[in-house]
Parts: C-alpha cells; sequence; structure tokens
C-alpha cells in the first residue's frame, strides 16, 4: 500500500509500478475509488476485463469462462445491496458460485476463481487501486479477507493500492491482520537533490539553466512536493525569457502558479466542504501549516472539542485532513493553509 499526502507523486509511483507489471508479462486492472462508489462496482468491470483478457489464453480458458460464471452470479445477487453494480455479462451464472449475495464470501469465490484462470495462465493479476481510503470499513474489511484467503490458497493475486497517510490506519481498523499482509511505504515530498533534478534536467535538455538563488525559491515554495514542482516548473517556463532563470521570473511564476492552484487543486476540495467544515479548516489555517492538537483547533474559535469531532471525522473521510498521532490533525493538501486564508480573509469566519 503506498501512503502519503495529495500533491507528492503516490498516483504517479502507482501507475509506475503498474508499467513495470505489465512489462514483466503481469496481467493489470486499474482501478480509482471515489466517494460513495461500492467495492462491488468498483471491482466487477475491471475483473470481468481481466477474465476475457485471460481467457484468450487457451490454458486458461475453462477456468477464465468460469470466472465469468461466477461474475455474472456475483453482480446478479448483489445488485439488489449494491445497486450501483454495471458490468456486461457474458455467460450465465453459475448456481451455488459467488451467488450468496453475501460480498464477504462472494468476492472470496470468485477471487478464487480469477486466481485459478491466472494461474492456468502461467501469470500473475495485479489489481492497482487509487485512493483506497474511499473505500468504506465494512468493504475495506471484505477486501482485506478476500486477499489473505486468496494467500492461503496461493493463488497469483497482488494488490496494490495508494491512498492518503489515514488508510493504515483505515485498515488496521477493518481487520487486525492488515499490517501483517501488506506492506505501507510512505510516498513524501522528494529529496532536496530529486527536487532539484525534477526542476534543472527538464531545463538543461532545452540548453537552459536556473541560478541557484531562484532553483532555492522553487523547493522553498513547493517543500518538494511532486504536482507543485510540476506547476512551478511549467509556470516559470513560460515566464522566463532568458537563460539563466533569475529569481525574479520565479517570483512572478509563483503568482501564476499559485493562482492556477486556487482556481483548480484547492478550490476543487474547498468547494467539496460545507460551511462548518470550512471554518474548522480555517481554524486550522491561523494556526499555520500544522499539525495541530484538536483543542488548540476548538479555542481557535471556542469551542468544544467534543462537538467538533464530527466535523473532524467528516474531513478526514472526506480525505481533508488526517492524524498523525493521537490527538493531532493535519492538513493531507500542501500549502492548504495559506489557500484557506485567502478563500476567507480577515476574521469574519469566526
Amino acid at each position: 500500500m503506498l501512503v502519503g499526502l495529495r500533491g507528492a507523486g503516490k498516483t504517479v509511483l502507482l501507475d509506475r509500478v503498474r508499467e513495470d507489471a505489465e512489462a514483466a508479462g503481469i496481467h493489470t486492472v486499474r482501478i480509482e475509488a471515489t466517494e460513495g462508489r461500492s467495492l462491488p462496482a468498483l471491482l466487477a468491470p475491471q475483473l470481468r476485463r481481466a477474465l476475457l483478457r485471460l481467457s484468450q489464453i487457451e490454458n486458461a480458458k475453462e477456468y477464465a469462462v468460469r470466472g465469468l460464471r461466477a461474475l455474472a452470479g456475483f453482480a446478479k445477487m448483489l445488485k439488489v445491496t449494491y445497486a450501483d453494480i454495471e458490468v456486461g455479462l457474458d455467460y450465465e451464472p453459475e448456481p451455488g458460485l459467488a451467488d450468496n449475495g453475501d460480498l464477504e464470501h462472494d468476492l472470496q469465490a470468485l477471487f478464487e476463481q480469477v486466481g485459478l484462470a491466472a494461474k492456468a495462465a502461467g501469470t500473475a493479476l495485479a489489481i492497482f487501486i487509487d485512493e483506497l481510503q474511499y473505500v468504506v470499513e465494512p468493504q475495506l474489511a471484505v477486501l482485506i479477507t478476500a486477499m489473505h484467503r486468496k494467500e492461503q490458497r496461493r493463488l497469483p493475486i497482488v494488490l496494490v493500492g495508494a491512498g492518503l497517510p489515514q488508510l493504515r490506519g483505515q485498515m488496521g481498523n477493518a481487520k487486525s491482520y492488515a499490517e501483517r499482509l501488506f506492506d505501507f511505504p510512505m510516498v513524501g515530498p522528494l529529496s532536496s537533490d530529486a527536487a532539484r533534478l525534477a526542476i534543472e534536467k527538464p531545463l538543461a535538455d532545452e540548453n537552459v539553466r536556473i541560478t541557484i538563488e531562484a532553483m532555492n525559491m522553487i523547493l522553498q515554495v513547493t517543500q518538494g512536493y511532486a504536482y507543485f514542482l510540476q506547476e512551478w516548473g511549467s509556470h516559470t517556463w513560460l515566464a522566463a525569457k532568458d537563460s539563466p532563470i533569475l529569481p525574479e521570473v520565479v517570483r512572478l511564476a509563483s503568482i501564476t502558479a499559485t493562482a492556477a492552484l486556487d482556481e483548480s487543486f484547492f478550490r476543487v476540495r474547498f468547494d467539496r466542504l460545507t460551511p462548518k467544515e470550512k471554518k474548522y479548516l480555517r481554524a486550522m489555517a491561523d494556526l499555520g501549516s500544522g499539525p495541530h492538537r484538536s483543542g488548540d483547533i476548538a479555542g481557535s474559535f471556542d469551542a468544544a472539542v467534543s462537538s467538533l469531532a464530527p466535523t473532524r471525522s467528516s474531513l478526514i473521510s472526506k480525505g481533508m485532513v488526517w492524524s498523525p498521532n493521537h490527538g493531532d490533525t493535519a492538513f493531507t493538501v500542501p500549502m492548504f493553509d495559506e489557500f484557506m486564508k485567502r478563500a476567507m480573509p480577515g476574521d469574519e469566519w469566526r
């Protein structure tokens, strides 16, 4: 499981790992979890795609077809509970195969058939799920159980997920053995040397240089986060007229880069918030980049900590904040504290 802050490049890394897997001959499917979408709805279309591919391999055809029958029963029975399941059915269900209507047992049965098909094909199936923190805890528990069962059966299915830092805690809460079943490498900001390379190499490829002072300005404002390095690199390139690029060019680029983030990256997240959630985040921003103690946040607008617990929980579910330590709250998006001050200036928000 790749866990990290937004802007840290975990999605890029997830895609790179998937490309490497495909290059090694491993079958892969990629899923992006979203709020309000059920796990069966996320998995069913992609598992169908994988099984159809496996059915083209002679040694695996019989197993893949049975997997498609299992998928038909899985989708038909669970649609009653999860109405958002939409998947084409290529074969009639096989009675008694992944059709109990119980997600935990049916997903295990479905994974077993998929695993057998992959094994017969002499390959493996890697399931890549981005934004995994959006899968609700009971369904996350089912997914973990299915992967555990697959491990016991020694079937070649691998799960590679990416999500915000709270994902590790969510999986541990869902199933206590999750931390033994999965690795959780943290994807954070780039090192200073790597961040410099990300800016300097593309410029060097175009025979353009950047001064040390200008480079240091970019490193300071982006904090090494991959997405922000891309934004500042792009806006700096557009603002530059000559080589080497000077600090005044970065200052000009910072204005346009910040405006672009405000209107897209930050604004999309801000517009999903309720008035109370906005007030909570604005109180956090008043305290700085964080992390902050819950009591300090409550004190910023004279509210009881207990009364703000539901708001904090909702913000964690939406991926706006996370808890690096018990009782601490931090933004998942770098520089969001400064955006909140721009979006809600002054003291009228209190």
